[in-house]
């Protein structure tokens, strides 16, 4: 019988998960360990590893899996390592570990945005498309061969919220369409060109500050390419206001960026570097979600203020 160990963290991997082992059974699933999440600091299981619990996997949440792991998944001798989002760079030694090596599911269309946020700066960088590789793991990040690749479209209508959904039942169709090969062996694989590599860090603090002094899409991109995690922001009268939608008007402006100019009855129009942008939905800080009409008619003051000031 194959014995599969899968590593992965977050939503992104559980549908993969789950695909998996209904179709093939796995034996071990390794995941980040449980942290601390919210403003009490509970503490959490990852959402794979709280999936693998209920569905009964044996469940290994290491801080290090290279260094404290390394026993664990020599002595369970695996034919295959599948990892989707894990979060850690899996050593050679591990990766020398599985027959049929390991491999990963990675929400681009590699040699495209190798690294841990994908799926936000394709929709910030602006990319038209997305989509799955499939994809043998080496040392370097992101770089080994492709097994399979299949591409999807970002619409305007895009957020990360709505990206991260379709990319992760992409991944776990494509993955199930390849498996039975990778499992006889019998497979391609396509090495990528590095030439072509261009990458996408994890998302820093200081990519969530939102500047409207640039052009309308740009801040569009930005806005969308945040929401719903970690979402980004502005400031208001010199409090923080989250910016989680908006939309294009093609209206050209000389206002001064940032500048709120008018509330409209899907909220309130800011200037931008050459358009307006229309902003439509806000979390003040401290407060809930909700629609940017319903947040400048309650603070009609604010019309005419700048945004990051």
């Amino acid at each position: 019988m194959t014995k599969i160990i899968f590593m992965g963290t977050p939503d992104f991997s559980v549908p993969i998960l789950e695909a998996v082992h209904n179709e093939y059974n796995v034996d071990l699933v390794v995941s980040q360990p449980d942290r601390p999440v919210g403003r009490k600091r509970i503490l959490t299981a990852p959402p794979v590893a709280a999936a693998a619990k209920k569905l009964g996997i044996p469940v290994y949440q290491p801080e290090n899996v290279s260094k404290e792991g390394l026993e664990i998944i020599t002595q369970l001798n695996p034919d295959l390592i599948i990892t989707a989002a894990y979060g850690q760079l899996l050593s050679e030694k591990v990766l020398n570990i599985p027959r049929l090596g390991a491999i990963n599911v990675h929400a681009s269309l590699l040699p495209k945005h190798r690294g841990g946020a994908p799926i936000h700066r394709s929709i910030i960088e602006g990319d038209e498309k997305t989509g799955v590789s499939i994809m043998y793991m080496a040392k370097t990040l992101d770089s080994g061969d492709i097994i399979a690749q299949k591409e999807i479209p970002i619409l305007d209508e895009d957020s990360v919220g709505t990206m991260h959904d379709k990319l992760s039942y992409l991944g776990r169709d494509l993955l199930l369409e390849v498996l039975p090969s990778i499992l006889n062996d019998t497979n391609h694989r396509t090495p990528q060109n590095h030439e072509e590599a261009t990458f996408s860090p994890n998302i820093l603090k200081s990519d969530e500050y939102v500047d409207f002094n640039r052009k309308a899409r740009e801040v569009f991109n930005q806005i969308r390419g945040l929401n719903p995690f970690p979402g980004g922001y502005t400031l208001l009268d010199g409090k923080r206001l989250k910016l989680y939608a908006s939309k294009i008007t093609n209206e050209q402006t000389t206002k001064p960026a940032g500048k709120i100019i008018e509330i409209t009855e899907d909220g309130f129009m800011v200037a931008t570097k050459d358009e307006l942008l229309l902003i439509t939905e806000v979390q003040p800080a401290g407060k809930k979600r909700i629609q940017a009409v319903d947040f400048i008619n309650n603070n009609p003051s604010y019309v005419g203020l700048v945004l990051g000031e």
